[in-house]
């Protein structure tokens, strides 16, 4: 199945199933196990420019790290337990219609589990750049959640080619070395 008709059924089925939906649940992508990946993933590669600290901003307990992805400026739950970074179909949409993803992103899917316990099917991404502060990493594995509010995750697909990470609590920023 092309990727570009799996990306169209799953834009479907998730539009119907949030429209019918009576509230959202606040969600967190945990990956599990892959159920289909079309290539292998792609070699990352970071360039580092020195120690970078980041400004994060706190909302309602949360810290949110200013990120680029493909070029395109977001912000970022920084979320140490999630598997990857994660993004709803709402942003996966935009960066698509912008052309900062394309079909040959798509690398196949996968089951994740949420916040509350079940087990649901999304779309993996590589993103070929992501930026925060002057630090760059090349082709991170990044998940699609099926909901079209889920929020934004700065998971551990990012996180952990960074090496050292510190957070000042009291300065709110994020150091990483």
């Amino acid at each position: 199945m092309k990727i570009r008709t799996l990306f169209t059924i799953l834009f479907v089925i998730i539009l119907f199933t949030d429209c019918t939906r009576s509230r959202r649940l606040r969600e967190t992508s945990i990956p599990s196990a892959q159920t289909e990946r079309t290539e292998p993933v792609a070699n990352s590669r970071s360039v580092r420019h020195g120690k970078t600290i980041v400004k994060m901003r706190k909302l309602g307990g949360v810290y949110h790290v200013p990120c680029k992805i493909n070029g395109t400026e977001m912000e970022f739950i920084f979320d140490t337990g999630a598997s990857d970074i994660t993004m709803s179909l709402t942003e996966a949409l935009f960066l698509y219609k912008q052309g900062k993803l394309t079909d040959d992103d798509f690398i196949g899917t996968q089951q994740y589990q949420i916040a509350d316990g079940s087990i649901h099917e999304g779309a993996v991404v590589i993103l070929r750049k992501v930026q925060i502060g002057s630090w760059e990493l090349d082709n991170v594995q990044a998940s699609i959640v099926d909901n079209m509010e889920a929020p934004l995750l700065l998971g551990q697909s990012a996180l952990a080619k960074f090496g050292k990470i510190s957070i000042d609590y009291n300065k709110n920023e994020i150091i990483f070395e």
